[in-house]
């Protein structure tokens, strides 16, 4: 149960953030779910909302569900998503085991290319040990995904994280960057425009993002 005083700060769609979420904004803090899940939502409802037939933000609470269920417990979760009708799908990557509870120590981001037939792993720790999770999603999604042709997993060049807590920040700005890469044409390389500078900034936008929109 929350804590009495850890008082809703923002509803947003289907996001909720209380107060002990949004202090995670401030460093040294690792992000959890609900900020992360926020940040997709706003990309899927705000940002990006003009490529919405072509993106699907998957929410990190879905994803965990995703990544340790099979066959029919699947469906209902994925087959509303239309995914074969996508171009780009983000899912962010955790590599907690229990599907009961929250948690793990590491972010990661993983997108479908459809134009490519590819997964693509952005992890911004090399051996933090993310694969293994993300192919794991790979594996659960595909059936989903009404491409015939083979899907190829590919470990990307991503930016690097300086520290050991802004994996999270590193899959909104990964993720965000190439929204604008890959839908509005932006020619900026990625290691260009997601820094460990932009990866602090984000950090504020956020915080600003959140509460304009609690007002």
């Amino acid at each position: 149960m929350a804590d009495l005083a850890d008082d809703i700060v923002l509803s947003f769609h289907d996001s909720c953030l209380r107060q002990s979420d949004v202090r995670l904004l401030r460093p040294p803090n690792w992000l959890n779910d609900k900020i992360i899940g926020f940040a997709f939502e706003y990309f899927e409802r705000v940002q990006f909302q003009d490529f919405s037939s072509d993106v699907t933000f998957i929410s990190p609470d879905v994803t965990q569900f995703i990544k340790y269920s099979q066959g029919d417990d699947l469906a209902p979760f994925l087959e509303p998503l239309d995914l074969s009708s996508k171009k780009l799908v983000f899912l962010a990557v955790n590599d907690n085991t229990n599907l009961e509870s929250t948690g793990g120590s590491h972010w990661s981001l993983l997108l479908y290319r459809r134009d490519v037939a590819e997964f693509q792993h952005y992890d911004s720790s090399q051996g933090s040990g993310n694969s293994a999770p993300a192919k794991l999603l790979v594996k659960r999604v595909q059936p989903f995904l009404g491409q015939s042709s083979k899907i190829t997993f590919r470990e990307m060049d991503a930016p690097h994280q300086q520290n050991g807590y802004d994996c999270g920040v590193y899959v909104i700005c990964n993720t965000e960057h190439l929204c604008k890469q890959l839908l509005q044409g932006d020619t900026c390389q990625i290691k260009e425009t997601v820094t460990s500078a932009s990866v602090k900034q984000k950090r504020t936008q956020l915080l600003e993002l959140i509460s304009s929109l609690g007002r």
